[in-house]
């Protein structure tokens, strides 16, 4: 048979559906030269007519013809309504193991939908008369043979950013005229809501579209026009010559529309061309908020989420426990179905008589009736909810959730059951007014469109209900009342999910206020800790539901920091009344645009036994969202004390270049006192292992300003270009001492007084690099500084071993690449030292000479450098005392401080390149081998084998430190 023949005998046809279908497929086989069912499969597992399935809404279904992989395929008789048959195929394309093309037909059409996951839907309709048009036929043949070929090009991802963008637009024009923004987002809400109800035909086929064209270039008409449908959809009733059903809702309660030019009509036009009904709630609520919000929240961390993270979470804190629950219930129902028992009998079952078969058959359908009504119970709580992404993700899982539940009752028992889980189940906490509205619409969008996308019919009278449960305020600090703050009262709810917002804590003062950040501190004190991320309040107030038994689970996403520093404090909070049942630690993201990493943090009362981190089963996990030894129970360590010192901090641009500051140590001053005595030089973690770079600072240490102005150069240096600076500082002592440092570092002089050098590292970097610094050098607080000038000391700290324990006791910055930051009270106030002999100690000490002589020597070549001597006037008693000769009787002498510097501008061009980061990036094999050297010397110092893995590094380590811990508290009592 050829496509002729085909036409001509179908045409003339007037078999029933059920004579037809069969000889109509086998038909359309042999046209396509394609194998016929019972040819390619004779088994039917794969491909054969009439395979069963159960319907969603009850009984036994069969689609006609089903092809593995390939389509689900269902016959209808002439004249027929395919959407009718398209329902069916929806309903339980699951049980056809969800092919890719969902075929329909009456045979007088052929109707081609895709399924592709994560796509925009795409409908090909081949009537009879087109058949043998040539793309009909690469149709078909993709049909039989190669499904991707119809795979659509775009995704609903790519869709919905265009569309996002076009109400960017909107947004954006009807606020530059002056328009308030909560009535702009309200009004665009709408409008979304109209375009979507349109495309899944809850409004009447193009009536929105219609009303378009005939408006457009009448701004009047078309306010006119939309103010009757709005006015429509919220109570129910007719349009013209259409009748709208009621949508009510928060959504329609105020139909008020705003009045648009011709120019953003046709915007609104634009956007009408797309077919909404493919649009990814998920994504469309952040991207449009992203479009819509003038005051950026993503300023706070609000970002996009994808999918994947969001499922990634919502999968463990909710559905899991959801989902172990329905596997005990099953098992019950499949006992009781085959022995009439709860519980299998440890005997052969009986055969069951009619009589329990039917008591068995009520008893499973109540279990079932029960459960489907407790999910329709189930409560979720997103208290940083944004534009409702989260809860929309968590609402579709519920749902297929209960449809499989459905699937099972139906397949089962024959019972009929539709879907009662719906967005009245969701609370949210939402600041940002724009994000609350479009929340709201986000989970009812994405609940129209499974209902939809599942088969089933939106009977539902109203469309919409409002949802009370969502709340527009800010979700840890209630100052409706100033000289009163408090928490505001969270709902109850059986799961808690949500990303809230990260605002780093130093930043929190400067960003939301004084009065935000103190009201914090005040209501939060010995819960939260000082200078914690903000997103920290969220867990802390999480956890506090779950222990005060308000909530079951919760699972939020956090800066990666909280697994250190003092945002570990509130997972530790955690962990001391429930624990932590899942975590992701490090997951790349995306933020504003950048990449970042995140950790993931799923928590209860204790009860969840399965503890799973980064994918892995694992016996526990740690406060540092760690499974193995648990470093963070380490405890500070008396011999530790006053070595780790913070260095200072300037707080304004009191740096400059070396020939601008060389010019300054020359200048004279009225009280004759050297300038050098408050100009030194500077360093900071990026000129000490980065660039090369040498840098001056003004240090007027704690001079009172009339001393300070005595120095006249370097007092007029920071008048100029640092008071300016300062006089919009929040804090009232940096406007008034706008000469001196935000933190002068009086401790960290004191320790190093007197010594000729001392160690410092990087607080934040990829690699743990120690560096001597020349005491009269200024260290800048992005530089950990040790009080200490022993190669000895040197070389403990430059050993792996306390390169481990500082990666496990630190915080990662982002991805591993970028860093680690180094907090002194948990990377060194707890590391335990080790006690060598007098012999061990020299090895180690010449070990660390040898590596820091190589590393200067690479650093700087004598082949490419030579030494040069500057002098300046100097007292001996300021910070160059040890460069200082021929002092006077006032003291005054001439410091001659010797500096290496290039031979050249080709040497100079060549040593840019030669840093430590550099260095460590590339770790040549000398290197290599003078660590190495150095580890052994170290690991013998401890009495430890030097091949020891990090784990069994920090298991040792943990342990000295408690013992030596121990000793001490028992030595004291």
């Amino acid at each position: 048979m050829n496509l002729h023949d085909f036409k001509s005998k179908w045409a003339r046809c007037k078999l029933t559906e059920r004579a037809a279908s069969q000889q109509h497929f086998l038909d359309l086989c042999e046209v396509l030269d394609h194998p016929k069912p019972a040819e390619a499969d004779p088994t039917g597992e794969s491909f054969t007519f009439e395979r069963g399935a159960s319907k969603v809404g009850g009984g036994d279904g069969w689609a006609d013809v089903w092809k593995r992989g390939f389509f689900g395929w269902e016959y209808k008789g002439r004249h027929k309504d395919l959407d009718v048959a398209y329902q069916q195929l929806l309903q339980y394309r699951e049980a056809l193991e969800n092919p890719p093309l969902l075929v329909v037909c009456d045979m007088d059409r052929i109707i081609v939908h895709t399924n592709f996951t994560g796509t925009v839907k795409r409908v090909h309709e081949i009537p009879l008369e087109k058949i043998d048009q040539a793309r009909n036929i690469e149709i078909l043949r993709a049909v039989f043979s190669n499904p991707e070929a119809l795979r659509p090009d775009r995704t609903s991802e790519v869709l919905t950013a265009e569309v996002a963008a076009t109400f960017a637009e909107l947004a954006q024009s009807l606020r530059s005229r002056g328009h308030d923004s909560q009535e702009v987002a309200h009004f665009l809400d709408r409008l979304v809501f109209c375009l979507f109800a349109e495309d899944i035909e809850l409004l009447p086929r193009n009536l929105f579209t219609q009303l378009l064209d005939k408006a457009e270039d009448d701004p009047e008409r078309f306010a006119r026009l939309l103010s009757q449908l709005f006015d429509a959809m919220a109570a129910g009733g007719d349009f013209g010559l259409d009748e709208i059903r009621r949508f009510n809702g928060n959504l329609f309660a105020d139909a008020a529309v705003l009045d648009l030019t011709t120019d953003e009509i046709h915007l609104v036009h634009a956007a009408a061309r797309y077919d909404w009904s493919d649009i990814d709630p998920s994504i469309f609520g952040t991207l449009f908020e992203r479009g819509l919000d003038p005051d950026k929240r993503s300023q706070l961390g609000a970002h996009y989420t994808s999918r994947a993270d969001i499922e990634t979470i919502v999968e463990p804190v909710v559905m899991q426990p959801l989902r172990a629950e329905w596997d005990e219930k099953r098992a019950v129902v499949e006992s009781l179905l085959a022995t009439g028992r709860k519980k299998p009998a440890k005997s052969p079952p009986k055969p069951l008589t009619p009589a329990r078969r039917r008591k068995a058959r009520r008893e499973s359908a109540s279990i079932l009736r029960r459960f489907l009504e407790r999910l329709a119970q189930v409560t979720i709580l997103d208290p940083a909810c944004g534009s409702g992404n989260f809860l929309y993700i968590a609402l579709q899982q519920l749902k297929d959730l209960e449809k499989e539940i459905i699937l099972y009752s139906s397949e089962k028992l024959a019972d009929a059951h539709l879907p009662m889980v719906g967005p009245w189940q969701l609370y949210g906490i939402e600041i940002n007014p724009y994000a609350f509205e479009l929340a709201q619409m986000t989970v009812w969008i994405g609940h129209l469109q499974w209902t939809r996308a599942n088969g089933f019919h939106i009977t539902s009278d109203p469309v919409l209900r409002p949802l009370d449960n969502f709340h527009n305020i800010d979700a840890i600090l209630d100052l409706s009342d100033p000289d009163n703050p408090r928490e505001p009262e969270w709902p109850r709810a059986d799961f808690i999910i949500g990303n809230p917002p990260f605002l780093g804590g130093f930043k929190v003062r400067s960003e939301l206020s004084d009065e935000y950040a103190d009201s914090l501190l005040l209501l939060y004190g010995g819960k939260v800790a000082p200078n914690a991320d903000i997103c920290c309040y969220w867990f802390e107030k999480a956890r506090r539901q779950i222990e005060e038994g308000k909530c079951r689970r919760a699972g939020l996403l956090a800066t990666q920091g909280i697994r250190g520093g003092v945002n570990r404090k509130v997972l530790e909070r955690i962990k001391g009344t429930g624990d932590i049942f899942f975590a992701e630690s490090d997951r790349p993201w995306i933020l504003d645009g950048a990449n970042v990493h995140v950790s993931m943090v799923g928590f209860d009362n204790g009860g969840e036994r399965l503890k799973v981190l980064d994918g892995v089963t694992v016996q526990t996990i740690n406060t540092n969202l760690t499974s193995q030894t648990d470093v963070t129970s380490g405890r500070p360590l008396p011999a530790n004390d006053d070595i780790c010192r913070r260095a200072t901090e300037k707080g304004g641009p009191f740096e400059m270049a070396f020939d601008e500051g060389l010019a300054l140590l020359l200048a004279p001053n009225p009280h004759g006192r050297c300038t050098s005595d408050v100009v030194r030089l500077w360093a900071n973690a990026a000129t000490t292992i980065g660039e090369r770079k040498e840098m001056w600072i003004v240090d007027f240490f704690e001079r009172s300003s009339q001393q300070a102005a005595l120095y006249e150069a370097p007092f007029e240096y920071l008048r100029r270009n640092v008071k300016p600076k300062r006089q919009d500082n929040r804090d009232q002592r940096l406007r008034e001492q706008w000469w001196l440092f935000r933190r002068s570092g009086v401790e960290m002089r004191k320790a190093v007084a007197g010594q000729s050098r001392f160690l410092c590292t990087a607080a934040t970097a990829k690699h743990r690099i120690l560096v001597w610094i020349d005491e009269v050098v200024l260290p800048d607080h992005q530089l950990i500084v040790f009080a200490r000038s022993d190669d000895y000391f040197f070389g403990v700290l430059h050993s792996r071993l306390h390169e481990v324990w500082a990666y496990a006791q630190g915080t990662q910055l982002r991805e591993k690449e970028s860093g680690f930051r180094y907090t002194p009270t948990t990377c060194f106030q707890t590391f335990p030292l080790p006690e060598p002999t007098h012999e061990q100690e020299a090895l180690i000490a010449g070990a660390a000479h040898e590596l820091d002589a190589l590393r200067s020597r690479w650093l700087s070549p004598p082949e490419w450098t030579r030494e040069e001597i500057l002098e300046f006037p100097a007292s001996a008693d300021g910070p160059w005392y040890q460069y200082v000769a021929d002092a006077d009787a006032h003291g005054i002498g001439t410091a001659r401080y010797p500096r290496i510097v290039p031979k050249d501008a080709e040497c100079a061009k060549k040593l840019k390149s030669r840093t430590l980061t550099n260095l460590y990036n590339e770790r040549p094999t000398w290197l290599d081998i003078a660590h190495r050297k150095l580890d052994e010397a170290v690991f013998a110092a401890y009495g430890w084998p030097a091949d020891l893995s990090d784990e069994d590094i920090l298991k040792r380590l943990l342990d000295l430190n408690l013992q030596r811990a121990q000793a001490e508290t028992d030595s004291s009592s």
